[in-house]
């Protein structure tokens, strides 16, 4: 590896789905103080589609995303299950979204940093790095955010299908050291110290995906891949510096939560973190 890769620096933004909300405060931080120095961005499911809002200097367009479009029941709505249909759905969310708040795409490619979004491979159930391009950038941000069962189909990408990528790589950290990242800054949904076990949630999720196999055994092991990533953060190879960003306690937002309150405190919460992360990342 050259000393140029080895030195690279990057952001790895946890998924979360309405969780994503601080993160959105996190990034809005960084752009009020035009600090961005990355040369790598991997995001997950919510995290991705956040930075992708960030790397194209859209300051404020996920906290609207979230408390003005994601906040109604058009969106998320428990009571479409018992139809058969999609209790998220991200096909309302992404034609209201290219009306009311488009995203730039184009800034986005004009990035010298490196764009990685992570889904999940419905196939193999294993996790996939798309380094998507301008007519790409809207399929691979929706299949990275295709939470299983929530939303009933998957998503078309390159000849095959794609569900969330936290399913199978919840916290890239790892992906972003093997892309050559020494520095690493990792903005979180959770707790630092929370470890993700298997629950019931879990376990009913994989039943209903008996017919999907691959994607069956993935939700699985998300799990035992959470637990393996906070290990390889808490203990970093020797010359990797990870920082995590990352409330100290639950959030007030939980994953499919739509309370405005509790998503405008989550939001200011990671505005105030984010400008403390500048302090400690450059301390680094």
């Amino acid at each position: 590896m050259s000393d140029r890769m080895s030195e690279r620096a990057a952001i790895v933004v946890e998924g979360g789905a309405m969780r994503g909300i601080f993160s959105a405060g996190v990034l809005d931080a960084f752009l009020e103080a035009a600090f961005h120095p990355f040369d790598l961005a991997i995001g997950v499911s919510a995290g991705a589609c956040n930075l992708a809002s960030h790397l194209a200097g859209q300051h404020g367009r996920n906290k609207r995303s979230y408390i003005d479009l994601m906040s109604r029941r058009e969106f998320i709505d428990v009571r479409r299950a018992a139809r058969g249909r999609s209790v998220v759905d991200l096909d309302w969310l992404w034609d209201t979204l290219a009306v009311k708040e488009p995203l730039d795409v184009a800034a986005i490619a004009r990035q010298k940093t490196e764009f990685v979004v992570v889904a999940t491979c419905t196939a193999s159930g294993e996790p996939v790095h798309l380094v998507p391009g301008e007519t790409e950038m809207f399929e691979a941000l929706k299949g990275s955010c295709a939470l299983p069962v929530l939303y009933r189909p998957s998503v078309r990408f390159g000849g095959r299908g794609l569900v969330d990528g936290g399913v199978s790589d919840p916290i890239p950290a790892e992906a972003a050291y093997r892309r050559g990242a020494r520095r690493i800054l990792v903005i979180r949904s959770r707790p630092a110290e929370f470890v993700k076990v298997s629950s019931l949630s879990d376990r009913i999720t994989a039943l209903a995906l008996f017919k999907e196999p691959s994607i069956m055994r993935a939700v699985r092991g998300t799990a035992a891949r959470y637990q393996s990533a906070v290990k390889f953060m808490a203990a970093p190879p020797a010359g990797c510096k990870i920082l995590q960003v990352a409330p100290a306690s639950a959030l007030a937002t939980s994953r499919m939560s739509q309370n405005v309150t509790g998503l405008a405190k989550d939001y200011a919460l990671g505005q105030e973190l984010g400008r403390a992360a500048i302090e400690r990342w450059n301390a680094l």
